[in-house]
């Protein structure tokens, strides 16, 4: 070994004793003759002092170093002057009187700073991420993605799941956005598909026995980037058989319940069991299917309070069935007019037609509909709400989904603007009974909500035919902090109810038979009923991590654009291997 200690191990007990130290110069000071070294390895930092009465050739080596030169460093442990001590660093009482230097790699001016938190261009971080990675926070964040699978298997084993692992080069699988297809050179015209999740496969494991499965499963999506997606990703993996819905929430929640603390200690989980909201409640609530519960300020429908308004939008509103619905945002009351201009724009990105306020000050009710609204209402409506002087009342007239929509980013608009949510602060709900069916209006087709593996709740089967949009599924999210963590659901394990799914989606014959036979055909040699999830391991690091996206805590992420600007991926192919693959670009002639 190049090293007999670490860099951030050394300590106070080491004092006295002779060691070698191998890492990175993080910093690198000349005082008057004595020059200052802090030494970088994954484990921390440790100082070095080089001092040419003690060991001159070792200080004319380190007069030469620089900043991420790697070194290797024999020296002996002695105690800082007093005073001189450095209480952030773990190794602070204690230096390395450097007695032999050695330069094991020089290194280029790196492009930006690595020993310290500055603000740089994500792309000129993403091109040399091997020099990100160096970083404490991006070491740290691996760590935790570590701790975090580790935690994972060994919760998992001794409840009886095993690790499978499946295949990457496999079938196309609806779910729900575009496949990576892989050209096969020994089938010309036919590809694989990367997996979008291994969905077919741990419904056939569970076909095959196994009956509690899991898997670190990687992922590919070809769909567009925001904060919490990558084109591939990385999942917990879980099946189970002979299961009800409950069964497998009993098991996730037992997990994160007991995970959270282990690898995250200063992370507070707010309630436990977690909280369980139907998809319609969360949706009228909330405003989304993936409410962040560490604070309140829940959407309340007003349009009781306003039956009787004379304000011709909340009339309209109402007579074609739509609703009046509203949050309160405290202490907000004093909005300046260019305020409330900024938050009516903001309800148009979100697809709403417009919104009214109502102030409630020291000097009455203001606001942009205040002249419309009567003392009783005004009085209503802050019973309603549960809003104090101080507070500003956002309105909504539009149909239900309209409203929620709106009403549900203002709502995260104000958490994020006002503070309001404690970053150490867990919220895990459980979403339930999601739709099993939404109508594609483009297509003019019914779709899967989740995915078309989904299994119907029973007492709503027979309205397959005649009102698929009123069916419920047997499906469920776990939500964090107002990202959604995993889905999950009870599968169809009979091949007719699987069958009819493929059929209200809008499967030809022809393609239910060459795209799903294999595991139709699976279905008819004894599926057991069962069930899984797959909470997102990216996403859950992310959030204990307090990172603004997941790329902070993959390794090797891809950028906005989905660009590898490292590796320059993706990238042309060469026109043999075109050829090799029997394809044929469009812009050739």
């Amino acid at each position: 070994m190049y090293k007999t200690i670490r860099c951030g191990d050394v300590r106070a007990g080491d004092i006295g004793k002779e060691v070698t130290l191998a890492g990175w110069v993080d910093r690198w000071r000349d005082h008057g003759g004595v020059i200052f070294l802090d030494i970088r390895d994954r484990w921390g930092v440790v100082q070095v002092t080089a001092n040419p009465e003690l060991a001159a050739a070792a200080h004319e080596t380190a007069a030469r170093l620089r900043n991420e030169f790697v070194v290797q460093i024999r020296g002996i442990v002695r105690r800082r002057p007093a005073g001189m001590e450095n209480p952030n660093l773990a190794t602070g009482e204690v230096e390395v009187e450097s007695r032999e230097v050695e330069v094991l790699n020089a290194a280029l001016t790196p492009p930006f700073n690595i020993n310290e938190e500055s603000p740089v261009d994500e792309n000129v971080r993403l091109k040399y991420r091997y020099l990100d990675l160096r970083r404490e926070r991006l070491q740290k964040n691996l760590v935790l993605r570590h701790k975090i699978t580790k935690f994972m298997r060994d919760y998992l084993d001794p409840l009886g799941f095993i690790e499978v692992e499946t295949p990457i080069l496999f079938k196309t699988t609806p779910e729900g956005a575009r496949d990576y297809l892989v050209p096969s050179r020994v089938h010309p015209g036919c590809f694989y598909a990367l997996p979008q999740s291994p969905q077919q496969l741990k419904q056939l494991l569970m076909v095959a026995g196994v009956e509690r499965y899991f898997q670190i499963a990687r992922c590919f999506r070809d769909e567009d980037q925001r904060g919490d997606r990558q084109p591939e990703f990385t999942q917990l993996d879980l099946e189970m058989s002979f299961v009800h819905r409950d069964d497998v929430l009993d098991i996730i929640e037992g997990l994160f319940t007991e995970l959270i603390p282990a690898v995250a200690p200063h992370k507070k989980i707010q309630q436990t069991p977690f909280p369980r909201l139907t998809w319609t409640d969360a949706m009228n609530r909330y405003g989304i299917d993936k409410p962040d519960l560490r604070f309140g300020m829940e959407l309340c429908d007003a349009s009781g309070v306003f039956a009787k308004s004379e304000f011709k939008v909340f009339q309209e509103a109402l007579k074609s069935g739509g609703v009046i619905k509203c949050i309160s945002v405290p202490g907000c009351a004093a909005y300046s007019r260019k305020d409330v201009d900024d938050l009516m724009a903001f309800a148009r990105e979100q697809g709403g037609q417009g919104l009214a306020t109502v102030a409630y000050t020291g000097e009455g009710v203001k606001g942009s509909v205040a002249k419309f609204v009567a003392a009783g209402e005004a009085a209503a409506l802050k019973q309603l709400t549960g809003a104090a002087d101080g507070d500003l009342i956002l309105l909504v007239a539009d149909t239900i989904m309209t409203a929620n929509k709106v009403l549900g980013a203002l709502r995260l608009l104000f958490r994020d603007r006002l503070n309001l949510a404690d970053k150490n602060k867990i919220s895990l709900v459980w979403i339930l009974d999601f739709p099993m069916f939404h109508w594609n209006e483009e297509e003019k087709r019914w779709e899967a909500e989740h995915h078309a593996f989904t299994m119907p709740k029973e007492a709503d089967l027979p309205k397959i035919d005649t009102d698929p949009g009123s069916m419920l599924s047997d499906a469920y999210d776990l939500v964090i902090n107002g990202t959604e963590l995993g889905s999950g659901s009870i599968r169809i394990h009979r091949a007719d109810i699987q069958h009819k799914v493929f059929e209200r989606i809008g499967l030809s014959e022809e393609e239910i038979r060459g795209r799903f036979g294999h595991l139709l055909e699976a279905f008819e040699y004894g599926a057991p009923p069962h069930g899984g999830m797959a909470p997102g391991i990216d996403r859950l690091a992310m959030v204990l991590a307090d990172e603004p996206n997941i790329r902070e805590v993959i390794a090797f992420p891809k950028n906005q654009q989905a660009l590898d600007v490292m590796a320059d991926a993706p990238s042309p192919a060469d026109p043999r291997q075109l050829k090799e693959l029997h394809i044929r670009l469009l812009d050739e002639r």
